[in-house]
């Protein structure tokens, strides 16, 4: 596969690079976009690990979480893409190439969702709370996210529009060169300031209730994530219209992040003391059990 070149004009008209987008090994192509997922999930899992005991999880309880989200975080993210993308594998198409991973392919809400609901049945039988399980992926989401962007730079994929903006981004294909968004930095950016602002809220407040930090997350990346979307030149739309999916989502779910959020600390939603909740696995508010 022919890749473009790729220029940043901020940094000079004679800057241009040509990354390749995976790294031979003993004849095989071990491709960026895969080791970097895999990397973002293991430094995710590295920082929840260390944070253990300020997040009220025990080493096997992080493990086993670990081993949950890899799985479920792929498959829910490419049957996601695939679903809204779905002509273009059971159409004409070819549907085998639906397991051709290291192609790209992911999108991240379809990885929430299935997490979500494999932690949910976790937590069930674990018997531990939901919202303290999803508190610890937000973290995670954060790293995973800011670091398996980088996979779409090395794809020249997850690029915006066509701009004039100093930081702008050439693609040069057969030289025709088109200067777009760098919307892959953009939330990568997005995700490590994300991270920074729950890692010292967490640190200097701590949560009030099960399930803040995760909100937090989302009302933090649906917002940056609906404007963001505004600028993709290859959003996944809803059917035929012109209603971009992510950004509808990102848009509602952040929304009713906020109002669960306001409502929460208005309501004075459980008083108990920081150090009691981290210690508690299940001796928390009957009406914050759902979380």
């Amino acid at each position: 596969m022919n890749l473009p070149s790729i220029s940043f004009p901020m940094f000079g008209e004679g800057f241009i690079i040509d990354p390749i987008n995976y790294i031979p090994i003993f004849g095989l192509k071990l491709y960026l976009y895969g080791f970097l997922i895999v990397a973002g999930f293991a430094l995710a899992a590295l920082y929840v690990y260390k944070r253990r005991d300020d997040l009220g999880l025990t080493r096997d309880t992080v493990l086993d979480l670990v081993i949950i989200a890899v799985p479920c975080g792929l498959i829910g993210a490419r049957l996601y893409y695939v679903i809204f993308n779905f002509s273009d594998y059971f159409g004409q198409g070819d549907w085998l190439s639906v397991f051709r991973l290291r192609e790209g392919g992911l999108a991240v809400y379809g990885g929430i969702i299935a997490s979500g609901i494999a932690f949910y049945i976790f937590s069930r039988v674990k018997k531990i709370p939901f919202g303290k399980l999803v508190d610890a992926s937000a973290f995670g989401l954060f790293i995973g996210q800011a670091v398996g962007r980088w996979g779409n730079f090395f794809n020249r994929e997850a690029y915006g529009v066509e701009t004039n903006v100093p930081w702008r981004m050439g693609l040069t294909w057969g030289g025709v060169t088109r200067y777009v968004h760098p919307t892959f930095l953009y939330e990568s950016l997005w995700n490590i300031l994300g991270l920074l602002v729950l890692h010292f809220f967490s640190k200097k407040r701590g949560r009030k209730y099960y399930g803040q930090y995760f909100l937090i997350y989302v009302a933090w990346y649906g917002f940056g994530r609906f404007f963001i979307e505004g600028l993709r030149a290859d959003s996944l739309y809803l059917g035929s219209t012109d209603i971009r999916v992510s950004q509808l989502l990102a848009g509602l779910s952040c929304l009713a992040a906020i109002g669960m959020l306001i409502y929460y600390h208005k309501s004075g939603f459980s008083n108990i003391p920081d150090e009691d909740l981290e210690d508690l696995d299940t001796d928390i508010p009957n009406d914050a059990r759902w979380l």
